[in-house]
């Protein structure tokens, strides 16, 4: 059951934070349902009645692409709390997560900054209050918005600016979300390796070329597999230690360009994750979803969030399965010729997301900005 704690914390802050990252959607001329009843039963805080939304034409309009995991650095969030909502957002934050992190955001220490169970809300909560600084400084980019996504646990994020989850509810989530992927990470050794390869580089014979080698060392089920699709001959291979030692040691024989171990705790989007699946399940049957109220692309296919219940399936889903990033990108900025492209904003720390656009679409990319998660403290 969701902690009775959140669940009241969801409808107070629900008001407030909910104001802006639900997108002043009342451009429509129907009114969403009011928030449930934070004392009724889970199952009846779904909404009984589906609301049309108007569909736009995204020539002239923007797209918000949310990072995830990965793009933290401490410093992040300083100068923030003095938009709108900030405040309340970190306040949300401390009561459900059981820290302060405001404070492990603005000063550390990056080692635990790093750890999964830190960072995943970090990078949500800095995301959406980004999207409080670009609604300040842009508020058209808001208003206009057809289109959202985010990598990973980025993807919670554009949801929640989607209308479709609640800020406290999905941070809880996120939170759940979180805990088992680390305790996931912590059964067996295993971690992810970012490739680049040449055009001829075959990324899945090199996985299987891994797992044979793993099979070779005693390892039973051996894990390795292509878990981020970024960008042409750009990807990020995860699953047991021993797999990637063998694709870093043979790389310039599997033509990959370069092969960098990245700084996180498992083989997250893979096969052993599968025992973070459940947790993450029976908390988002706990918690309010909508359709969203804007075009969100999932990570699992690239395709747009259809359903209450799509959105619910694919994120347990996306937990062990690639994020096709490379294809949502595909999806979101396709243009027949001439037609124009949409302005792009990344909210969040990092700007990997903007590389990876320059790197899928050239076209698009000149109409990208970051949205800095620092300010002024004036």
């Amino acid at each position: 059951m969701l902690a009775p704690k959140v669940v009241g914390m969801a409808a107070a802050f629900r008001g407030k934070v909910r104001q802006v990252v639900y997108l002043s959607r009342r451009l429509s001329t129907q009114e969403q349902p009011g928030p449930p009843d934070p004392d009724s039963s889970p199952e009846s805080q779904l909404p009984a009645v589906k609301v049309r939304r108007p569909r736009k034409d995204p020539s002239g309009h923007s797209v918000l692409l949310f990072p995830g995991q990965g793009s933290q650095f401490v410093g992040m969030g300083k100068g923030l709390t003095k938009y709108p909502n900030v405040k309340e957002m970190f306040s949300a934050a401390q009561e459900i997560l059981g820290y302060d992190l405001l404070t492990l955001c603005l000063e550390g220490p990056e080692k635990e900054l790093l750890k999964t169970v830190h960072c995943q809300p970090a990078v949500f909560v800095t995301s959406l209050a980004a999207v409080e600084k670009l609604h300040h400084e842009n508020p058209k980019a808001i208003e206009t918005c057809a289109a959202a996504a985010g990598f990973s646990v980025g993807e919670f994020a554009a949801l929640v600016f989607a209308g479709a989850m609640n800020f406290s509810e999905a941070l809880y989530a996120v939170k759940v979300r979180a805990e088992a992927m680390q305790k996931a990470s912590e059964l067996v050794p295993s971690g992810m390796l970012s490739v680049v390869g040449r055009p001829q580089a075959h990324y899945k014979y090199a996985c299987l070329q891994a797992r044979e080698h793993c099979k070779s060392l005693g390892i039973e089920d051996p894990v390795c597999s292509v878990a981020n699709y970024l960008f042409p001959d750009g990807r990020v291979i995860a699953g047991h230690k021993q797999a990637l030692d063998f694709l870093q040691q043979n790389s310039r024989r599997l033509e990959f360009i370069r092969a960098k171990p990245l700084p996180v705790s498992g083989a997250f989007h893979t096969e052993l994750m599968a025992s973070a699946t459940k947790p993450l399940r029976e908390v988002l049957q706990q918690v309010e979803v909508r359709r969203p109220d804007i075009r969100v692309y999932s990570n699992v296919d690239g395709k747009r969030y259809m359903s209450e219940s799509h959105v619910r399936k694919q994120l347990v889903k996306q937990l062990v399965s690639p994020v096709k990033w490379e294809q949502a990108l595909h999806e979101i900025y396709e243009r027949s010729q001439g037609e124009s492209f949409p302005q792009t904003f990344e909210v969040g720390p990092g700007r990997q997301l903007g590389v990876t656009l320059q790197k899928c679409n050239r076209k698009a990319s000149q109409l990208y900005a970051h949205v800095d998660v620092t300010a002024s403290e004036k």
